[in-house]
């Protein structure tokens, strides 16, 4: 059975939202939109483990004073980030204390919290969910690959973590709340394998994934390409987002010019440190509740699928010789600016 994807009747929205970054991420051209950014990747903790936790804690915090809310305001916190057991994700939610779910979907991970957040809002289980991601590069480093300070080479492939945090507020739209970004559908993605082993090379492994849930969303949904101005992957940069597109041609899905974008190609683009582009959970979550959140709410951007992209191994995995599991999840963001009319009137 192919599967359905879920359709939102309850006007779940975006209403405000939260990006932190690292040092390294004032590189980007679109760290003007971002709300904070940290002076150092220690951010004075004891552990780069704990300066992550600091990522999440100052974009959660970010949100909430933008709508002058506090922690007991909160239904339910869903987030989570790369390192074991998610443990700065976790600590964070200490900090917050209110109703917690952590997610693990690598850096699928921001879309696989704003499905489920708006499923919340929409089924009347909640009121107001707080969902994001969160990525740190040196504690990724260290537990994936090598230490920094080993020296390690990287070839062309690899990809460069994002050090930063992506925290977004989701109630349902009313004119009370002056929604951002109106959550119209969402696809869940299946695991897929290709069968890659290779750690270096993440875009290769996760573009299949990518392919198969755009395909999923648009035949689920009876829509085509042209329904949308924008069409968003996660971290697929500059090696799996074009075997993306390859592979959706062959279906007989093409896009037009500057339809189909990565936040992996955008993050930090001609930078050579990053070999093929940015990835790790924040990537998308630092774009997607900036940028592109901007662009929805001045309504130059009418309907957007923002794909977010992961790969599932542990380093145990890697190992053990283990090929690479892969997910995309997909959520579909409308702009408020250009469906007004969805919450218009109600009280």
């Amino acid at each position: 059975m192919e599967g359905k994807s879920w359709i939102f009747k309850n006007r779940p929205a975006i209403v405000a939202s939260g990006v932190v970054g690292g040092p390294f991420e004032q590189k980007s051209p679109y760290s003007g939109e971002f709300d904070l950014v940290k002076d150092t990747l220690w951010m004075e903790e004891e552990s780069f483990e704990k300066a992550n936790r600091q990522l999440i804690e100052s974009a959660i915090q970010v949100t909430l004073d933008k709508k002058t809310l506090s922690s007991n305001d909160i239904d339910a916190l869903l987030m989570g980030d790369l390192i074991n057991q998610i443990t700065p994700t976790s600590m964070a939610a200490r900090t917050l204390s209110a109703p917690y779910l952590g997610l693990f979907s690598a850096c699928a991970t921001s879309m696989e919290g704003l499905a489920l957040s708006a499923a919340l809002i929409d089924g009347g289980y909640c009121q107001k969910v707080l969902t994001g991601a969160s990525s740190h590069n040196a504690a990724v480093e260290k537990q994936f690959r090598y230490p920094t300070e080993y020296g390690g080479q990287k070839p062309p492939t690899a990809q460069w973590t994002v050090t930063g945090a992506g925290v977004a507020l989701i109630e349902k739209a009313s004119p009370h709340n002056a929604p951002l970004a109106l959550i119209e559908k969402a696809t869940i993605g299946k695991v897929v394998d290709n069968g890659i082993k290779d750690p270096f090379n993440m875009g290769a492994a996760m573009a299949p994934a990518a392919a198969d849930v755009i395909e999923r969303h648009l035949n689920q949904t009876n829509q085509t390409i042209d329904d949308f101005d924008l069409i968003i992957t996660g971290d697929l940069s500059r090696i799996g987002h074009p075997i993306t597109e390859d592979l959706l041609k062959q279906k007989g899905i093409a896009f037009k010019s500057g339809q189909f974008l990565d936040c992996g190609k955008m993050f930090y683009p001609e930078l050579p440190d990053v070999q093929a582009g940015a990835s790790g959970p924040a990537c998308s979550a630092m774009l997607v509740y900036s940028h592109f959140l901007n662009e929805l709410q001045k309504g130059s951007v009418r309907k957007i699928l923002s794909v977010a992209t992961g790969a599932l191994l542990s380093p145990l995995t890697f190992q053990q010789g283990e090929s690479i599991p892969c997910i995309a999840h997909a959520v579909e963001l409308s702009s408020p600016a250009v469906n007004s009319q969805s919450f218009r009137g109600e009280e």
